[in-house]
């Protein structure tokens, strides 16, 4: 057979019998307004409520009149929504899309992330001689997702899985600094640093932490960001205050945000 010929289908007539009595399978269909109707009827509610957000902030009554749900049931699906994160409010009270579209758009886009990471860690570390991680945000808190460590000497050991707070440390407050409004408000309640010094982070783009998670040790972070432009993850390096200094970020901060800037860098052009 040559590569130019399609493989004839099975005639077994046993095959084609099973194929002939086979169940049919649901799919989804349009109707004549152009509304996919999946067969899940809460789920296509859903949908609509989502498709609605889309176009931009909504009152409860606005959502009623785009979806062309009864008021109950706009209600009911958007505050379940609201306690996925799927969903939040701002400070008007209108329902918007929430930060858990962004976590999941991170995790689908982290073996991308990780396939450039290794070489990029271990750069800073050769450069820095520090320990270096990449940390995603993860609900409430933030996971490593990818590390290399010195192998001798004093070092900032954080393995691949572990979950760190977001109350603490240079990657939470990069990874807390660009969130929205609300979101922000909630993450401040009870971190060790302060809204102006998330706003001086955003300025000059990358963070320090100096005894802020653990007493002697220090950081640096900066962001890496996906196509659109929203932070995703954040990559440090870490290791004691003793050999990194009381004001690190004045002589690491440069290789961080480099790093940081390649890995952005590298996501866009995947996804070109």
């Amino acid at each position: 057979m040559t590569d130019s010929q399609e493989e004839p289908l099975a005639t077994d007539p046993a095959v084609t019998e099973t194929l002939d009595n086979a169940p049919a399978v649901a799919t989804p269909s349009a109707s004549d307004d152009g509304e996919i109707h999946s067969g899940v009827g809460v789920l296509d509610k859903t949908v609509k409520i989502l498709d609605a957000l889309e176009s931009g902030p909504s009152t409860l009554g606005q959502l009623v009149a785009a979806t062309g749900l009864a008021r109950p049931t706009a209600h009911r699906l958007a505050i379940a929504l609201e306690r996925h994160r799927f969903v939040l409010r701002d400070q008007h009270g209108r329902f918007v899309l929430g930060s858990r579209f962004a976590e999941l758009a991170a995790a689908a886009g982290e073996d991308r992330l990780l396939t450039a990471a290794g070489p990029i860690l271990q750069t800073l570390l050769d450069r820095t001689g520090e320990s270096a991680q990449i940390y995603r945000r993860q609900g409430d808190q933030r996971v490593c997702i990818a590390a290399v460590e010195r192998v001798s000497g004093l070092r900032d050991s954080i393995p691949v899985g572990a979950m760190l707070s977001m109350e603490a440390g240079s990657a939470a407050q990069i990874l807390l600094a660009w969130e929205d409004s609300e979101r922000l408000h909630q993450g401040l309640r009870h971190a060790k640093f302060t809204a102006t010094k998330l706003a001086a982070v955003r300025k000059r783009g990358w963070s320090e932490s100096v005894n802020e998670r653990e007493e002697g040790v220090c950081s640096i972070s900066a962001p890496i960001r996906n196509a659109s432009g929203q932070v995703i993850a954040a990559i440090s390096i870490s290791g004691p205050t003793g050999r990194m200094g009381a004001a690190p970020g004045r002589r690491y901060a440069p290789l961080v945000m480099a790093a940081g800037k390649y890995l952005t860098e590298a996501l866009v052009k995947a996804v070109r």
